[in-house]
């Protein structure tokens, strides 16, 4: 257990690594709250229902998953400060302003706060790559996760909480603005010091882009797609899960109980990443993502034995969730060059997105034509397929005989 902790403070003795993490952890928090607080704007203070709320928080998913890759691509080109000021003041209007919109132009102004949103995870992602040691990133990045699962169970428990209590949203509304005003500023902290020539305009080291003749990026590699397609497969995996715990639950009378299955649920997975980052011999991604699938297929039958069950059987996916994005986040810097981590730092986030945005609707419709046991076991079958397509890939583009200098995206997985 020492030797555990020991690879930990390891990376936090690095210069600013702390840094990272506590601006990682804070700046993080509005995001979570947002969305909830959204779509209880829109139930509670605009008298609409939870479908007019769910367009709405679907516009903002949209116009984030769309902006994503050009805010990263404006990282590795402006740097950190110009763009996370700007996409942080355009988060303050559009938060602090939203509680007097009309619905119609609510629709619209949440498209362009999301297109506009600030890149918290890019830049924090982008942050871990360019300033953390290569020896040092996996730690980082299952530190990270671990940090992802701790804000995504604090925020919208309060801002949930927040608004229930005096039944408005408009003062948490306004709360999340001048939150994300805030952490813009503080995001300004993870640009590092200019290198000599740089103007300081770019973080971590400047390599070209290279580029074929016909002007694609040679990084946008089937090996580098492919960690994409599992980024996608693990929100997916997730999403949907979600939404089938409080189906489940609810056909057997335990809906009260749903809260505590997913916290435990989240227990496991920062359990899981503690140890992905302590380990000597971390998993490979795609091994991940299908052990991840595999374990969250059959969950649902043992939840109709009650909460505890389902609670239990969840252990064993979660293990393995924090672990997959933190593998996938540092995957992704690796198959890159330095110059466009921003860049695909924003793809990964599109990707994800993408994957929550199907995840629950397909999660959904299964139920609603069958059982809410089949929820779980076809995401997570979903996912596993992913997965596994990834690891057939990268048997059989394996080089023959194997090249030592074979790129490590595209390299072969040990299952």
């Amino acid at each position: 257990m020492l030797k555990a902790f020991a690879s930990y403070r390891g990376l936090l003795a690095l210069p600013g690594a702390r840094t990272v993490f506590v601006v990682g952890l804070l700046a993080r928090l509005p995001f979570t709250a947002a969305s909830m607080a959204l779509a209880l704007h829109v139930v509670i203070d605009l008298d609409r229902g939870y479908g007019a709320a769910g367009l709405a928080d679907l516009m903002l998913t949209v116009g984030g998953a769309v902006g994503a890759p050009l805010l990263g691509r404006s990282l590795d080109r402006f740097g950190v400060r110009p763009v996370v000021l700007v996409t942080g003041a355009v988060d303050a209007v559009f938060w602090i302003g939203a509680p007097y919109l009309s619905y119609p132009w609510l629709l619209a102004a949440s498209v362009v706060a999301g297109f506009m949103g600030l890149p918290v995870f890019t830049a924090i992602r982008r942050a871990i790559a360019t300033n953390i040691p290569s020896e040092h990133q996996r730690q980082a990045f299952a530190l990270d996760a671990i940090l992802v699962e701790v804000v995504f169970m604090v925020g919208p428990a309060v801002a949930v909480g927040a608004i229930t209590a005096v039944n408005d949203a408009t003062a948490t509304m306004t709360g999340i603005g001048v939150l994300y005003l805030g952490a813009g500023l503080l995001l300004t902290r993870l640009a590092p010091a200019p290198a000599p020539g740089t103007g300081g305009a770019a973080a971590g080291p400047k390599d070209p882009e290279v580029t074929e003749p016909g002007g694609r990026s040679l990084w946008l590699r089937p090996g580098f797609l492919l960690v994409l397609g599992v980024s996608l497969a693990a929100n997916l995996v997730l999403a949907g899960s979600e939404i089938s715990i409080t189906a489940v639950l609810r056909g057997v009378g335990d809906t009260e109980w749903a809260g505590v299955c997913v916290a435990i649920w989240c227990a496991a997975s920062m359990f899981g990443g503690f140890w992905h980052g302590a380990t000597s011999r971390p998993w490979r991604l795609p091994r991940l993502m299908l052990l991840m699938g595999l374990t969250i297929a059959p969950v649902g039958i043992a939840g109709h034995a009650g909460w505890i069950w389902l609670a239990v059987a969840m252990l064993p996916s979660g293990f393995m969730c924090a672990p997959t994005l933190a593998s996938a986040s540092e995957e992704v810097t690796r198959a890159v060059p330095p110059s466009v981590v921003g860049q695909a730092a924003g793809l990964q986030g599109s990707a994800m997105t993408l994957g929550g945005a199907i995840g629950a609707p397909l999660a959904g419709a299964v139920i609603d034509h069958s059982a809410p046991a089949w929820g779980f076991a076809v995401t997570g079958l979903v996912g596993a397929s992913l997965a596994a397509a990834t690891i057939a890939y990268q048997y059989f583009a394996r080089p023959k005989p194997a090249d030592p200098s074979t790129d490590q995206a595209d390299a072969p997985v040990t299952v």
